[in-house]
């Protein structure tokens, strides 16, 4: 099992689909060799170092956790059922209320869209908010995602400049 990373006070958490199966056997977040997560945080100015899975409660230090929408691995997010995902987004929103972060990032449009029953959705911050906390979705950074690094990394800097213009 992989645990939430939650604190209050955070500046953002983000929200990933389900853990592969390589994250479910080392029981570490986003922990596929082929994840560009750990590397988009980092360049986009969330972390002061690149850190490895295993290092992942090291967020907390900098004000970042890392939650998801549905507990059970599978080898795709596609293999997740719509029942499983608005399960989780009702389980996610308990989270935020709880933990009240300044930003949740779900990463991936379909996700967010499935699990919100919304359509049409567009990358960056949406209008709807969790009480204070903003939702901003953005690319999921699995490598089956075709989204070239740089493409990602500009997509997080633009949650980590925004929540840097709110002094945070």
């Amino acid at each position: 099992m992989i645990n939430d990373i939650l604190a209050p006070g955070l500046r953002v958490v983000f929200c990933g689909i389900n853990p592969g199966k390589s994250s479910a056997h080392k029981g570490f977040h986003f922990a596929h060799p082929g994840n560009r997560f750990w590397k988009v945080i980092h360049q986009a100015g969330f972390t002061d170092r690149l850190l490895k899975p295993e290092e992942e409660q090291l967020l907390l230090d900098m004000r970042c956790g890392i939650t998801m929408l549905v507990e059970r691995p599978t080898v795709q997010a596609s293999e997740v059922g719509l029942h499983e995902l608005r399960s989780g987004g009702r389980e996610l929103v308990r989270k935020i209320e709880d933990y009240q972060p300044a930003a949740l990032a779900i990463l991936g449009k379909q996700a967010y869209e499935k699990t919100f029953s919304v359509r049409g959705v567009q990358w960056g911050k949406q209008q709807n908010s969790i009480g204070a906390t903003q939702i901003w979705v953005l690319p999921n950074p699995s490598g089956l995602n075709r989204a070239t690094l740089d493409k990602l990394v500009e997509a997080y800097r633009e949650l980590d400049e925004a929540l840097a213009l709110r002094g945070l």
